[in-house]
């Protein structure tokens, strides 16, 4: 079995692909008819789905996998487990399940880079979800314990009261689009039709 795809997408750092790319690979090798169940990283299969937040499609490959695999590969198992925290919405046990298994070298590097993603993703949801919010949940939300997590979000401009012990969020500006006014589009429209002719 050829994985040079999915060699070359890990090595690239190119998480976003391997989905895509294991995706297809079964594919292939089912409709050649190869054997390819118990070679199968399936570990990484479950992590780039969930690399790319796509919990539905990790739920479906890990109920196609064999049970004999799942029993023999505790690293698949644990895979899985990050994807029942994100299925549950069980923030803080996605670090827990991240934390919680000695990853193998060449999973400890994807399990990684999830990480950072679901961090800045966690971030981008309390930005938007809270105007104030205490360092106890803010540590529960980013995996980290409250020093770095109030250390994390002071660094993106919120601010603390040192007595509640409460964050103020920082909101970011929304960029507005400027709005084209009529003469300047009848401009452009005159322009692109004498092009055209």
């Amino acid at each position: 079995m050829d994985f040079t795809p999915l060699t070359e997408a890990l090595s690239s750092k190119s998480y976003d692909k391997i989905s895509d790319i294991c995706d297809e690979l079964m594919l292939k090798f089912a409709a050649e008819g190869i054997p390819f169940q118990d070679e199968w990283p399936y570990q990484i299969h479950l992590l780039g789905h969930i690399y790319v937040n796509d919990i539905n499609s990790a739920r479906f490959l890990w109920k196609s996998i064999p049970s004999a695999i799942k029993e023999s590969q505790p690293e698949v198992a644990a895979a899985w487990r990050i994807g029942q925290r994100l299925w549950t919405r069980d923030y803080a046990g996605v670090y827990e399940a991240i934390r919680g298994f000695d990853w193998s070298q060449e999973t400890r590097v994807l399990v990684a880079a999830f990480s950072e993603v679901y961090t800045k993703r966690m971030f981008q949801l309390l930005l938007s979800a809270y105007s104030t919010i205490s360092i106890e949940d803010t540590a529960r939300f980013l995996g980290m314990n409250e020093d770095d997590a109030a250390n994390y979000v002071l660094q993106q401009g919120w601010t603390v009261d040192p007595a509640s012990r409460m964050l103020t969020v920082k909101k970011q500006l929304i960029v507005t689009e400027q709005k084209l006014d009529s003469s300047k589009l009848q401009r452009l429209t005159e322009y692109v039709f004498h092009l055209e002719h």
